[in-house]
């Protein structure tokens, strides 16, 4: 039977993971160190970390991987697979198993390499993504493709639920993809390096909403790809109100963009670029929980106007 190591870290990473689980044998799991959170600061283990120790699989969490790889060289993988890691890993330990090393990557590639594909596809309004896998490299993310497989973005989608659809996409085109391998069935594709972008991980000033630089269609987009996390928001007299969805609406303001508004009592609106216009339909108040913005109408608005 194949003998794997995996390396994830989110709940992405989970049933592709599972996946592998059922069908192979996994020697090992590689993943992040655990991290304090909430405000207890509690050292919470990541999701892989929790289904490794599930399965009895001996878990690794080194600081550092380009450093601390010889015990997962020591247990002789036919073949490493990674989805969302989280570090780069050096070729040192990319090339130690019999197959190499394979990645399950949320995007398709070379477009939006990097740890951010969903937010970035999202963000820029792509009406599809999908998963590419393809061989571990020096340089992040540009290993030859060995398999593609695209995935619709609807309106209605979320970074969450893109991230649960494209987490069982992955894991069904690298089982398949994993047979082919082994079997020798598989001509890698090399990568376009003209067509390469990038998504790097989110920032903080990337999760405030700019209205003199977005439009509504801007903002709609904006709010779908950091929901669930880290959660896109406006400043109100320098307070910070997360908004977690919204509705573009179709009337022109003459507001300035950033100026929100109150129409029919308790539906909310914010001024954008263009004199487009975004209705807010979930908010979250500092020190509130998130609210449908009627409430927040006829409740927390009131100090900000």
């Amino acid at each position: 039977m194949l003998r794997i190591v995996f390396m994830g870290t989110p709940e992405f990473s989970v049933p592709i993971l599972e996946a592998l689980i059922e069908k192979y044998e996994v020697i090992g799991v590689v993943t992040q160190p655990d991290k304090c959170v909430g405000r207890k600061k509690e050292l919470v283990a990541s999701p892989v970390k929790q289904c490794a120790l599930a399965h009895n699989i001996k878990v690794f969490q080194p600081e550092k991987i380009r450093k601390e790889y010889e015990d997962i060289v020591a247990l002789n993988p036919d073949l490493i697979v990674t989805a969302a890691y989280g570090q780069l890993v050096g070729m040192k330990l990319l090339n130690a198993p019999k197959y190499r090393s394979i990645n399950v990557h949320a995007s398709l590639l070379p477009k939006y390499r990097g740890g951010a594909p969903i937010h970035q596809a999202i963000k820029n309004g792509d009406k599809e993504t999908g998963i590419t896998i393809m061989y571990m490299e020096k340089e992040m993310d540009a290993g030859d493709i060995l398999g593609v497989r695209k995935v619709k973005i609807e309106d209605s989608d979320t970074c969450g639920s893109m991230f649960n659809k494209l987490s069982l996409v992955g894991r069904d085109l690298l089982l398949e993809t994993i047979d082919k391998l082994v079997e020798g069935k598989i001509t890698p594709i090399k990568q376009n390096e003209n067509e390469a972008t990038f998504a790097y991980n989110v920032t903080k000033e990337e999760e405030l909403i700019d209205f003199n630089e977005e439009t509504a269609t801007d903002v709609f987009n904006h709010v779908r790809a950091y929901n669930p996390n880290p959660v896109a928001h406006m400043l109100l007299k320098g307070e910070p109100l997360k908004i977690y969805e919204t509705r573009v609406y179709d009337y022109k303001h003459n507001y300035e963009p950033g100026k929100i508004f109150v129409m029919n009592k308790n539906h909310v609106y914010v001024a954008c670029k263009d004199n487009t216009t975004i209705e807010l339909l979930t908010v979250q108040p500092v020190g509130k929980k998130p609210m449908p913005a009627s409430d927040f109408a006829n409740g927390a608005l009131r100090k900000y106007l």
